[in-house]
């Protein structure tokens, strides 16, 4: 035991002492909580239309208007002529075309019915896909007025209509930052965690103080535990921080327990320290600690389920989360902060990272070898 209390005197004495380390620790994850959320949002607005109006009839002009009105879109092409819009979607000013063919309301009256054509500049595949979703709704909505209109004139439709209205749960205002800020902790806490253990060990080989702890009668479990412990307990104060920022700036309090938070941090943090220890027990030199560390990173991070939905992705990709701790801890998150989930509802997730931590970690301490 006093063993493990002077190693861990070293530890924090070796940090506190490196500017380079505490900028690292803290500056860096507080300027990416504030900036990241800011622009990590999927909601996609300022949507450039072109509308080719070959109608000119008062409904034309009344789905123009409803179109322009909209928060989504910037209607910067306003022509009766196809050739013209497209081109302007060639210069790139315009995203969307909008195509209003000739008697689109006399079809629209007469027949019940009528054809618009709808076309997207899918350089931008997410821009376009969102922007004919938007499209797609508002033209919905302005064919549902028409014809509410129809009922109330003499022409009565006696076709009952059925009205939806819907909630979001979690998340009524369907606020990004709510969704993202939870899930971008996460991944701070996660490479200040992962990046540090990686470096520490290897920074022992590279100055050679190494040696002179492998002489000593310290055992190799106390050794990785003096290495685990100090970045495990400021993980923990970077997340603290961290959720003190989501509060001040973003306006999340988390609608669970922050008890239910800690305590799955606590284990998190042993599985992810345990893997940057293990990554530090197969490399010589910081520089490459940093490359696997960041090569390891980036897939977990990419693969976790924070950017892209898992449902979405691939068999093989959805597999592979089974095995990404940080898909867990990302969902843990986004339970307890949006929905107020406890600790029985998250009870697998925290079964499952506690076996990751005892893997790592315990793969860790085989291999760190002593040489006399």
């Amino acid at each position: 035991m006093r063993t493990l209390k002077i190693l861990l005197e070293k530890e924090f004495r070796q940090i506190f002492r490196n500017p380079a380390i505490l900028r690292l620790i803290f500056i860096m994850p507080i300027i990416q909580l504030l900036v990241l959320p800011l622009a990590a949002d999927y909601e996609v607005r300022d949507i450039n239309i072109a509308v080719v109006d070959q109608d000119h009839s008062s409904y034309s002009r009344k789905l123009t208007d409803k179109i322009s009105a909209s928060k989504y879109f910037n209607l910067v092409v306003y022509t009766n002529s196809y050739n013209e819009a497209i081109r302007e979607v060639e210069k790139d000013n315009a995203d969307v075309v909008l195509q209003i063919p000739s008697f689109f309301e006399k079809n629209l009256v007469k027949e019940d019915g009528a054809q618009l054509f709808m076309a997207l500049n899918a350089i931008n595949g997410v821009k376009a896909n969102l922007g004919g979703v938007y499209l797609r709704s508002i033209i919905n909505d302005f064919n549902g007025e028409v014809r509410l209109e129809w009922m109330q004139l003499p022409r009565f439709n006696p076709q009952p209509m059925i009205k939806i209205s819907s909630i979001n749960w979690f998340n009524p205002l369907l606020n990004y930052q709510f969704f993202m800020v939870p899930g971008i902790l996460v991944i701070l806490v996660t490479m200040v965690g992962a990046f540090l253990a990686a470096l520490n060990i290897v920074k022992e080989k590279e100055i050679g103080t190494i040696e002179q702890i492998n002489v000593t009668p310290i055992r190799k479990h106390q050794f990785i535990l003096g290495k685990l412990i100090p970045f495990w307990v400021l993980g923990l104060v970077i997340l603290s921080i961290g959720l003190l920022l989501a509060r001040i700036f973003y306006g999340i309090i988390p609608e669970g327990s922050f008890l239910t938070v800690y305590l799955f941090a606590v284990v998190y943090l042993l599985a992810v320290l345990g893997l940057g220890l293990l990554i530090s027990t197969y490399t010589e030199t910081q520089q490459q600690a940093m490359l696997i560390s960041f090569f390891v990173m980036m897939v977990f991070i990419l693969l976790g389920g924070l950017y892209t939905s898992i449902d979405s992705m691939p068999m093989w990709a959805q597999i592979f989360t089974k095995f990404n701790p940080v898909t867990y801890f990302i969902e843990v998150m986004r339970m307890v902060v949006l929905k107020g989930s406890s600790l029985y509802d998250i009870r697998h997730h925290l079964l499952i990272v506690t076996g990751f931590g005892i893997f790592l970690n315990t793969w860790a301490v085989i291999n760190y070898k002593k040489r006399s």
